[in-house]
């Protein structure tokens, strides 16, 4: 395996305060791995330095061997990289489809004109749209739902939906920002088949922030735990969970 994406020393500071703290950190392509911590730990400020959010203080970041430290988000999606978020940036008023069909249209093309009148290009390329975005639907279990608006479907469906937009960009990384939140049991064991599926059916490296510890050491062979912004343990699940600093932050005690 190759790295797709390599923190190297990076750094964010906002005014005085270090949010991240040399970290460093390499992704294979093809990888299912976990990002952990406790709040506050730095995860979702990592995710944002990745996507362009946030500038770097310091160090570098490379995706594919190239470096992303200055690029834009549009420009970082662009490159292949897509992500959810700890709180769900759905349109709630549109429906489900429209919701997935809203980020597959990047890949279709047809000008103004033919976007206005409904003539040329349109027709083919809004159909494969929709196909595509359907299929997606029907991938994370949503396609009854289709024309259903996204705000009113139950809170672990609407989860599923993000995915599934997510997707629909056609990344080789996605990362995903505490998708179990605010689930119960059976829908987080739920979404740890699904997100074993699209791992395996859609050949995505994924990197995946989650306080679920369970499913973290279920489905992920690699994990990175960071505490105050810096990397404190990575490894297996059997070595993360047995680290001393990693009980340490979880439980501030060290046995």
């Amino acid at each position: 395996m190759s790295a797709i994406l390599e923190l190297k020393d990076v750094n964010k500071s906002f005014g005085g305060v270090q949010a991240v703290k040399d970290m460093s950190f390499v992704i294979e392509t093809g990888e299912l791995a976990g990002l952990i911590g406790p709040n506050g730990a730095g995860k979702t400020t990592i995710f944002n330095l990745v996507t362009g959010v946030y500038d770097v203080t310091s160090g570098e970041i490379e995706f594919k061997g190239k470096n992303i430290n200055k690029l834009k988000t549009f420009q970082v999606i662009s490159l292949g990289i897509a992500r959810t978020f700890q709180n769900l940036r759905l349109f709630a008023a549109s429906s489900v489809l429209d919701n997935v069909m809203t980020a597959a249209q990047q890949h279709y093309k047809y000008s103004f004109f033919e976007a206005v009148s409904h003539l040329g290009r349109w027709k083919s390329q809004e159909k494969a749209a929709r196909d595509e975005s359907m299929e997606l639907l029907e991938r994370v279990g949503l396609s009854d739902r289709a024309n259903q608006a996204a705000g009113t479907l139950p809170y672990g469906l609407q989860r599923r939906l993000e995915i599934a937009r997510a997707i629909s960009l056609r990344p080789d990384l996605l990362l995903l920002d505490e998708p179990a939140a605010g689930m119960n049991a059976e829908e987080v064991e739920q979404l740890n088949e699904l997100i074993q599926l699209i791992h395996s059916d859609f050949k995505l490296t994924i990197l995946l922030i989650e306080h679920h510890m369970d499913m973290v050491m279920a489905i992920c062979p690699h994990i990175v735990c960071m505490n105050f912004g810096a990397k404190i343990a990575e490894g297996s699940p059997d070595e993360i969970q047995n680290h001393p600093e990693v009980l340490k932050a979880y439980l501030g005690e060290e046995e």
